[in-house]
């Protein structure tokens, strides 16, 4: 079955900001969004296509929403930048009105030991994974507590699970540092703002072969296919998660499979 834009879905006139979503999961959350109605601001660094080496764009996916009968905007964002932070919801806004669902997908990763990690690059992964979050959630939740709605919806990775001291896990200390951090983030905003009617979230993905995946070759010829989780199991997962009764969708930490088994979901056929 073809995968279509349904005016009147469950998301029909929300906007929603999604970072890091020229590619891979967050392409994949912005087009699912987009099929169930939602006024979709794409948000990412790379703009046009061939402007990155792992391919895709944030044009790319507008033009895709667009080309099946959906809204979509791009802006580009250095989510290392506050200026940037500060712009894309202002553009958001100015675009579509006030912002109904955060997705905080965008993420920078290095893959190195604590003894190499420098100062510059442990402040550039806790600058936008975390405080980019931090800072994207200040500047929407003014207009969701006014209005008593909202949703916030967060990506963690199973990095964030404490490893078994004799498991070898090189390299992912600072990656899990700034997830565990972000699921903290999540389930303490989920108690302030409780009152408000706005539900905050965080979902880990399990391996899914994006292109930043494969180019970390945190999945090889060797890595047994039952271990991936199609990424678009990922987008139905990050759907569920943003609708419903927010006194009960909210402070969830969840795994995409377990969501997916959870609500007895199939994932949809996404936008191409």
């Amino acid at each position: 079955m073809n995968a279509i834009v349904k005016k009147d879905g469950l998301l029909a006139g929300k906007v929603a900001v999604v970072t890091g979503a020229s590619r891979g999961i967050g392409e994949a959350i912005a087009l699912r969004y987009a099929m169930e109605g939602a006024k979709v601001v794409v948000s990412a660094r790379t703009v046009g296509k061939g402007d990155n080496p792992l391919g895709g764009s944030i044009n790319e996916v507008v033009e895709c929403i667009q080309a099946a009968g959906g809204e979509a905007f791009a802006v580009r964002a250095d989510l290392a930048v506050a200026e940037h932070r500060e712009n894309l919801i202002k553009q958001a806004e100015e675009k579509y009105g006030q912002v109904d669902i955060l997705v905080n997908n965008a993420a920078i990763t290095y893959f190195m030991s604590v003894l190499d990690f420098t100062h510059k690059r442990y402040q550039l992964m806790m600058e936008v994974q975390l405080y980019g979050a931090f800072h994207l959630a200040q500047l929407v939740l003014p207009g969701m507590i006014a209005r008593k709605s909202g949703r916030i919806l967060s990506v963690s990775s199973h990095a964030a699970i404490h490893p078994a001291k004799d498991s070898a896990a090189w390299g992912s200390t600072v990656y899990g540092m700034c997830k565990i951090a972000l699921e903290r983030f999540t389930t303490g905003l989920a108690s302030e703002v409780y009152a408000d009617g706005i539900g905050v979230n965080v979902i880990s993905p399990g391996l899914v072969a994006t292109p930043g995946v494969v180019h970390h070759k945190l999945i090889t010829e060797d890595t047994p296919p039952e271990s991936v989780t199609p990424v678009e199991h990922m987008a139905e997962a990050c759907l569920r998660l943003v609708y419903g009764d927010s006194k009960e969708m909210t402070g969830i930490i969840g795994y995409a499979d377990e969501i997916m088994k959870e609500y007895s979901l199939t994932a949809a056929t996404l936008l191409d």
